[in-house]
């Protein structure tokens, strides 16, 4: 640890300020001011050198108590402690150093050996806090990239599933990574435009991520049904609608998923990104807000690119005929709120595609 070894001495008397280099000469370097204004300026110079400030109260220019008020304002009391060293002995006077942050008040006169003992011990003190906050700082830190790594990791493994399903139906694999950009400004969006949902901004990625698992179900659909060119039959359609209830079976046995934090956003999104506002979706015929709002932008989301996009039973429609189709009800009613954070985003929506 490297430790501070400078004392600043603040006294407008000489002789003062001499008696107390002398005590702290064989341990400590010194720096001397004649009033506040002086001291201010020397710390705010050398404050990662100064290891305490020893300060007189009745000062010319600037008097210890502004001092100690101005080094509180910018924070620097909890870096260095400010020692009183005074003839003022009044209660009155020592309350209110020790109120405004004085880490201690010595009365003149004192016994140079246990005023010197005595702010070594405090010195000491500080600069041992001073070193674990940093050690908790770096091992913050490094938990900190730990997650970030994990979280990388997890959003790549995410990503290599969802992708393997998309080439079975058909994908180039782009369509996960579209729906993962899209919940993202809906998310954005909505937390600027509707506050009342309330969506942590630290769960953004997360939800995006689970938003990339929507149709991890689909794994479960065979290629007949998932690769058919023409219209499915009711029969097959039912089939198809189980991809939803499928791909929270496979999520469920994933323990590592389901320990995980993205786990309920993962199986909300999977089961309930086929649901509609007006209660006419599957698989559990949930009605506007019954639906979590995550569930909500990921339908409306996919419901987007799949219009926008080229499939097998259906060329690509337009942007503006997409979204057109979309607040028409054409593809099933939605959120409101959602159409209009939709509305808002058009144009980055629309360059998104570009």
């Amino acid at each position: 640890m490297n430790k501070k070894q400078l004392i600043l001495i603040v006294d407008d008397v000489e002789m003062n300020r001499a008696i107390l280099i002398e005590v702290f000469r064989k341990k400590y370097h010194t720096v001397e001011a004649r009033n506040g204004q002086e001291a201010l300026d020397i710390i705010r110079e050398r404050e990662d050198e100064i290891a305490a400030v020893l300060l007189d109260l009745l000062m010319p220019v600037m008097d210890g108590y502004v001092v100690l008020e101005v080094l509180k304002e910018e924070n620097l009391l909890k870096k260095i402690p400010v020692f009183l060293i005074t003839a003022e002995d009044s209660m009155d006077a020592m309350h209110r150093g020790y109120e405004m942050g004085a880490i201690d008040i010595i009365g003149k006169p004192f016994i140079p050996e246990m005023l010197e003992q005595r702010i070594s011990n405090v010195i000491e003190l500080y600069q041992n806090r001073e070193y674990l906050n940093h050690i908790v700082e770096i091992q913050e830190q490094a938990l900190k990239e730990q997650a970030e790594k994990i979280q990388k990791l997890n959003s790549s493994i995410i990503d290599t599933l969802s992708t393997a399903i998309e080439f079975r139906d058909c994908e180039s694999g782009e369509h996960v990574q579209r729906i993962r950009k899209l919940t993202g400004i809906l998310l954005e969006k909505l937390s600027e435009m509707y506050p009342q949902y309330d969506i942590p901004k630290d769960q953004f990625s997360l939800i995006q991520d689970a938003a990339v698992m929507h149709d991890v179900g689909k794994i479960a659909i065979s290629d007949q049904i998932l690769n058919k060119p023409g219209r499915l039959t009711e029969e097959e359609f039912e089939v198809m609608k189980t991809h939803t209830i499928r791909g929270c079976e496979l999520l469920n046995s994933i323990s590592e998923i389901r320990d995980s934090d993205i786990y309920q956003y993962a199986y909300d999104i999977c089961r309930h990104h086929h649901e509609r506002w007006d209660g006419r979706g599957y698989p559990d015929g949930l009605k506007g807000d019954e639906i979590s709002i995550w569930a909500q932008i990921v339908s409306l989301a996919d419901v987007y690119d799949a219009l926008v996009s080229k499939r097998v039973y259906k060329e690509a429609y337009g942007e503006e005929t997409a979204l057109q189709m979309i607040l028409n009800g054409e593809c099933g009613q939605f959120n409101p709120a959602l159409l209009q954070c939709f509305m808002e985003s058009k144009n980055i929506i629309i360059k998104m595609y570009q």
